[in-house]
Protein backbone atom coordinates (compact mmCIF):
# COMPACT_ATOMS: atom_id res chain seq x y z
CA UNK A 1 0.00 0.00 0.00
CA UNK A 2 1.17 3.10 -1.19
CA UNK A 3 -1.17 5.45 0.98
CA UNK A 4 0.82 7.71 3.33
CA UNK A 5 -2.40 8.75 5.32
CA UNK A 6 -3.95 6.26 7.38
CA UNK A 7 -7.29 4.87 6.80
CA UNK A 8 -9.23 6.67 9.11
CA UNK A 9 -7.84 10.10 8.53
CA UNK A 10 -8.64 9.54 4.71
CA UNK A 11 -12.08 7.91 5.16
CA UNK A 12 -13.05 10.65 7.82
CA UNK A 13 -12.49 13.76 5.08
CA UNK A 14 -13.77 12.14 2.05
CA UNK A 15 -17.14 12.09 3.58
CA UNK A 16 -16.88 15.74 4.32
CA UNK A 17 -18.38 17.36 1.15
CA UNK A 18 -20.03 21.02 1.09
CA UNK A 19 -20.04 24.02 3.06
CA UNK A 20 -20.08 24.56 6.73
CA UNK A 21 -22.70 26.98 8.31
CA UNK A 22 -20.16 29.67 9.16
CA UNK A 23 -18.90 29.53 5.27
CA UNK A 24 -22.24 30.37 4.28
CA UNK A 25 -22.64 33.03 6.61
CA UNK A 26 -19.15 34.32 5.92
CA UNK A 27 -20.54 34.47 2.14
CA UNK A 28 -23.66 35.99 2.78
CA UNK A 29 -21.91 38.84 4.52
CA UNK A 30 -19.75 39.67 2.02
CA UNK A 31 -22.16 40.08 -0.23
CA UNK A 32 -24.75 41.77 1.11
CA UNK A 33 -21.53 44.48 2.48
CA UNK A 34 -20.80 44.90 -1.74
CA UNK A 35 -24.56 45.41 -2.47
CA UNK A 36 -24.69 47.99 0.14
CA UNK A 37 -21.54 49.71 -0.77
CA UNK A 38 -22.73 49.62 -4.65
CA UNK A 39 -26.22 51.72 -3.52
CA UNK A 40 -24.71 53.76 -1.35
CA UNK A 41 -21.98 54.77 -4.01
CA UNK A 42 -25.11 55.48 -6.53
CA UNK A 43 -26.69 57.56 -4.02
CA UNK A 44 -23.58 59.56 -3.52
CA UNK A 45 -22.71 59.51 -7.72
CA UNK A 46 -26.78 60.92 -8.08
CA UNK A 47 -26.59 63.75 -5.25
CA UNK A 48 -23.10 64.66 -7.20
CA UNK A 49 -24.75 64.47 -10.49
CA UNK A 50 -27.86 66.64 -9.19
CA UNK A 51 -24.92 69.54 -8.16
CA UNK A 52 -23.54 69.12 -11.30
CA UNK A 53 -26.44 70.09 -12.82
CA UNK A 54 -27.27 72.91 -10.93
CA UNK A 55 -23.94 74.73 -11.02
CA UNK A 56 -24.27 73.97 -15.21
CA UNK A 57 -27.81 75.37 -15.56
CA UNK A 58 -26.04 78.45 -13.17
CA UNK A 59 -23.38 78.78 -16.06
CA UNK A 60 -25.80 78.72 -19.07
CA UNK A 61 -27.86 81.06 -17.42
CA UNK A 62 -24.62 83.67 -16.69
CA UNK A 63 -23.63 83.27 -20.35
CA UNK A 64 -27.24 84.13 -21.46
CA UNK A 65 -27.79 87.47 -20.20
CA UNK A 66 -24.07 88.38 -21.10
CA UNK A 67 -25.06 87.39 -24.86
CA UNK A 68 -28.04 89.37 -24.30
CA UNK A 69 -26.07 92.42 -23.80
CA UNK A 70 -23.68 92.03 -26.42
CA UNK A 71 -26.32 91.90 -28.66
CA UNK A 72 -28.32 95.23 -27.34
CA UNK A 73 -26.35 98.71 -27.93
CA UNK A 74 -23.86 98.96 -25.38
CA UNK A 75 -25.28 102.07 -24.21
CA UNK A 76 -28.28 100.27 -22.48
CA UNK A 77 -25.30 98.29 -21.32
CA UNK A 78 -25.55 100.12 -17.32
CA UNK A 79 -29.44 99.29 -17.07
CA UNK A 80 -28.44 95.82 -17.04
CA UNK A 81 -27.21 96.73 -13.89
CA UNK A 82 -28.84 95.20 -10.40
CA UNK A 83 -28.70 93.02 -7.20
CA UNK A 84 -32.08 92.17 -7.14
CA UNK A 85 -32.75 89.29 -9.89
CA UNK A 86 -35.05 86.80 -8.40
CA UNK A 87 -36.67 88.38 -5.67
CA UNK A 88 -39.81 88.92 -7.55
CA UNK A 89 -41.30 88.62 -11.29
CA UNK A 90 -40.81 91.99 -12.65
CA UNK A 91 -44.31 93.02 -14.92
CA UNK A 92 -44.27 91.52 -18.37
CA UNK A 93 -42.76 94.07 -20.69
CA UNK A 94 -45.78 96.19 -22.66
CA UNK A 95 -43.52 95.43 -25.96
CA UNK A 96 -42.44 91.77 -25.91
CA UNK A 97 -40.29 92.32 -28.85
CA UNK A 98 -40.55 88.92 -30.17
CA UNK A 99 -42.66 90.02 -33.52
CA UNK A 100 -41.32 91.83 -36.73
CA UNK A 101 -44.11 94.35 -35.85
CA UNK A 102 -42.84 94.47 -32.44
CA UNK A 103 -39.52 96.36 -32.95
CA UNK A 104 -37.35 97.26 -30.09
CA UNK A 105 -35.20 100.17 -29.20
CA UNK A 106 -31.96 99.42 -26.86
CA UNK A 107 -33.76 100.14 -23.76
CA UNK A 108 -36.83 98.47 -24.90
CA UNK A 109 -34.93 96.13 -25.27
CA UNK A 110 -33.04 96.04 -22.09
CA UNK A 111 -36.53 95.82 -20.47
CA UNK A 112 -37.17 93.18 -22.24
CA UNK A 113 -34.12 90.77 -21.81
CA UNK A 114 -33.74 91.61 -18.07
CA UNK A 115 -37.85 89.94 -17.80
CA UNK A 116 -37.05 86.89 -19.77
CA UNK A 117 -33.72 86.23 -18.04
CA UNK A 118 -35.04 86.70 -14.40
CA UNK A 119 -38.17 84.40 -15.70
CA UNK A 120 -35.41 81.86 -16.52
CA UNK A 121 -33.32 82.39 -13.12
CA UNK A 122 -36.22 81.77 -11.19
CA UNK A 123 -38.08 79.04 -13.83
CA UNK A 124 -40.91 80.98 -14.27
CA UNK A 125 -40.75 79.93 -17.79
CA UNK A 126 -41.32 75.83 -17.47
CA UNK A 127 -44.75 75.53 -15.80
CA UNK A 128 -46.70 72.44 -14.96
CA UNK A 129 -50.26 72.89 -13.07
CA UNK A 130 -49.27 76.74 -11.54
CA UNK A 131 -45.93 75.04 -10.26
CA UNK A 132 -42.66 75.52 -11.62
CA UNK A 133 -40.58 72.70 -12.92
CA UNK A 134 -37.00 74.32 -13.35
CA UNK A 135 -34.75 76.72 -11.72
CA UNK A 136 -32.51 76.96 -8.81
CA UNK A 137 -34.10 77.28 -5.55
CA UNK A 138 -33.72 80.24 -3.51
CA UNK A 139 -31.46 81.92 -6.84
CA UNK A 140 -30.41 85.35 -6.63
CA UNK A 141 -29.00 87.30 -9.88
CA UNK A 142 -26.60 90.49 -8.95
CA UNK A 143 -24.84 91.81 -12.29
CA UNK A 144 -22.24 94.76 -11.89
CA UNK A 145 -20.76 96.64 -14.30
CA UNK A 146 -18.00 99.46 -14.27
CA UNK A 147 -16.75 100.65 -18.21
CA UNK A 148 -17.59 97.54 -20.39
CA UNK A 149 -16.24 95.61 -17.80
CA UNK A 150 -19.59 93.19 -16.50
CA UNK A 151 -19.58 91.05 -13.71
CA UNK A 152 -22.52 88.41 -13.66
CA UNK A 153 -23.20 86.38 -10.36
CA UNK A 154 -25.40 84.12 -9.94
CA UNK A 155 -26.42 82.55 -6.23
CA UNK A 156 -28.33 79.72 -4.73
CA UNK A 157 -29.32 77.29 -2.28
CA UNK A 158 -27.47 74.04 -2.52
CA UNK A 159 -29.05 70.57 -0.69
CA UNK A 160 -25.73 69.91 1.27
CA UNK A 161 -23.90 72.24 3.77
CA UNK A 162 -20.09 73.08 2.73
CA UNK A 163 -18.01 76.19 3.26
CA UNK A 164 -19.47 79.40 2.28
CA UNK A 165 -16.13 81.23 1.16
CA UNK A 166 -18.24 84.68 0.92
CA UNK A 167 -16.81 85.67 -2.34
CA UNK A 168 -19.09 87.70 -3.36
CA UNK A 169 -22.59 89.39 -1.42
CA UNK A 170 -24.84 88.44 -3.97
CA UNK A 171 -27.42 86.18 -2.43
CA UNK A 172 -28.01 85.07 1.26
CA UNK A 173 -24.60 83.95 2.76
CA UNK A 174 -24.95 80.73 4.57
CA UNK A 175 -23.62 77.14 4.71
CA UNK A 176 -25.41 75.83 1.65
CA UNK A 177 -25.04 79.22 -0.55
CA UNK A 178 -23.38 77.90 -4.21
CA UNK A 179 -22.14 80.58 -6.64
CA UNK A 180 -21.03 81.01 -10.20
CA UNK A 181 -18.99 84.22 -11.10
CA UNK A 182 -19.03 85.33 -14.81
CA UNK A 183 -16.74 88.00 -15.83
CA UNK A 184 -17.16 89.12 -19.39
CA UNK A 185 -15.87 92.48 -21.47
CA UNK A 186 -18.91 94.17 -23.84
CA UNK A 187 -17.68 96.25 -26.46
Amino acid sequence: MNNVFPRNFHHKYTLNKGMTFIEVLIAVFILVTGILGAVAMQVTAKKGSFDAMQRSVASALAQDIIERMRSNNSAALAGYAASNYGETLDAVPENRCNTLVGICNPAEMMINDKYEWEMSLMGADVVNDGNKLAGLTGVRGCISQVANAVTVVISWEGRTEIFDGEKNTCGTAGSKRRQVIVEAFIN
